[in-house]
């Protein structure tokens, strides 16, 4: 059974991940970075202005005032997929910046039993290989500042998707993004439009390597899939507003709207438009130790007796910073909180001006 189901998953990834305009592609660019941000359930589209910015909102990077590094590991699925990311970023003038990041979303040592049985119908496990299915996001940003209003920044990204399934199956992408960020006394606005020209993906696919898996599997026969698929635009709405109490404490409150273009679970949805909000805090001390909360991804999901029960995924964090660098954790999934497996997250970030001193 097991050597089954690692052939199947073989024949399901190749199939899946070729479909000609699928709606989900490219997902792993969704999960989130910055054990911070995820602590607060994504709510950070109008506040975010590090180097995590070229991911959450561009336009937050015209806040640096030295260059940044940001580090994330994270495990999903029972640490079966694992999730990296590396970030840089540096102001250009005091009116601009830009970044560059590289996310990595992967399986590895996959059991290949393709080749198990010879010619001769003997099953031969020295036959069995390991091979990856791995996703890899390159994200390059630029914001500016402009002159003609105070409060406003913006910025862009231009993405590059890389997409690997072991000899079976690769593809390349491209996307762009675009973000706006404005700021008034203690409030602060945010706006990410992620694939807005639709991200493209193109698929080479080896054709013997197909036949042979689905040659493993009794009765497949289907054609060779479609080569091409695209991610459809997403708009991302952020509010926030910060407290501070006695000069030591400060409290940032955010909410976010996410809009798909489509109809689907989330909690309000019609048939042009889904939106699902998400609700997050950050209470800090001393702009050193930080507590977060936060709750999102709500979900209209339909019960074993026909009715619907509305699903959430909560997550917590925390975070320490001093002297340029700061560490976050944060307990959360890719999912919610009824079915899916909570991973703990870590982030590094470090600002160089340590080394300036």
């Amino acid at each position: 059974m097991r050597i089954l189901f690692a052939t199947f998953f073989v024949l399901l990834t190749v199939s899946v991940s070729s479909q000609t305009a699928r709606k989900y592609s490219n997902e792993f660019m969704n999960i989130g970075v910055d054990a911070a941000a995820l602590g607060m359930s994504h709510s950070v589209t109008a506040q975010t202005a590090d180097v995590n910015s070229g991911y959450w909102n561009p336009a937050g990077l015209v806040h640096l005032e030295d260059n940044q590094l940001s580090l994330m590991h994270s495990s999903y699925f029972a640490n079966i997929a694992n999730y990296d990311y590396v970030a840089y970023a540096m102001p250009i003038d005091n009116r601009s910046a830009m970044g560059i990041s590289l996310i990595r979303f992967g399986v590895d040592d996959i059991l290949d039993t393709t080749q198990l049985i010879d010619d001769e119908g003997n099953i031969n496990y020295d036959r069995i290989q390991l091979f990856s299915t791995a996703d890899y996001g390159v994200t390059f940003s630029y914001a500016r500042r402009p002159t003609f209003a105070e409060g406003l920044s913006y910025g862009v990204n231009a993405k590059v998707i890389r997409r690997i399934i072991g000899e079976f199956a690769n593809s390349w992408g491209f996307g762009l993004d675009a973000g706006i960020q404005y700021e008034t006394d203690s409030w602060k606005f945010g706006v990410m439009a992620r694939d807005i020209t639709t991200t493209f993906n193109a698929w080479q696919i080896d054709e013997d390597k197909y036949q042979t898996v689905q040659d493993a599997i009794e009765g497949q026969n289907q054609e060779l899939p479609e080569t091409t698929e695209i991610t459809i635009p997403k708009l991302q709405l952020g509010i926030s507003k910060q407290f501070n109490f006695n000069y030591d404490y400060s409290l940032e409150t955010a909410i976010d709207l996410q809009l798909r273009f489509e109809e689907n679970n989330d909690i309000i949805s019609t048939s042009s438009v889904s939106i699902n909000p998400s609700f997050g805090f950050e209470f800090g001390y001393l702009n050193m130790v930080y507590l977060r909360g936060g709750m999102g991804n709500f979900q209209n999901e339909l019960q074993i007796d026909n009715t619907e029960k509305v699903t959430f995924q909560p997550s917590f964090g925390v975070g320490f910073k001093y002297n340029g660098i700061q560490i976050d954790y944060a307990f959360t999934d890719i999912g919610d909180q009824s079915v899916a497996l909570y991973s703990n997250v870590f982030s590094l970030k470090l600002d160089f001006s340590i080394f300036r001193h």
